[in-house]
């Protein structure tokens, strides 16, 4: 049984960087032609991809957050990780994690496992 598990903190302040893991178990992050999403849901709003890694640990990213976003990876843990600098309370979400042969899309089944999510706050 293939499950995800993010973590991280639960508040930021403005300005700083989040950060946020995704620890896999009962599948290989290095699997092949798989890719390793992370997706937001604002309150209120849409779901919305923010980023991939595959799993040959290219990186691909949503252009509207391109320039804020990094993902990476550890294999030995099995674990990805995000990085989304510079947050604003725009950035208040619940984040999740997500596998699938898909990567881009903002529909919900066009993912094979989903992590639980975790709520995160911008705030001062």
């Amino acid at each position: 049984q293939v499950q995800l598990q993010e973590s991280g903190p639960g508040r930021v302040k403005p300005s700083q960087t989040l950060s946020l893991t995704c620890t896999v178990s009962g599948a290989s992050i290095t699997t092949h032609s798989y890719y390793w999403s992370w997706i937001r849901q604002p309150p209120g709003k849409g779901l919305e991809w923010m980023g991939a890694i595959s799993s040959s640990g290219g990186t691909y990213y949503s252009p509207s957050l391109e320039s804020r976003t990094s993902i990476s990876r550890d294999t030995s843990k099995n674990q990805f990780t995000l990085q989304l600098n510079s947050v604003t309370p725009e950035d208040t979400a619940e984040y999740y994690c997500a596998g699938g042969e898909k990567f881009g899309s903002r529909w919900e089944g066009d993912y094979d496992y989903w992590g639980r999510g975790t709520q995160v706050g911008v705030s001062s």
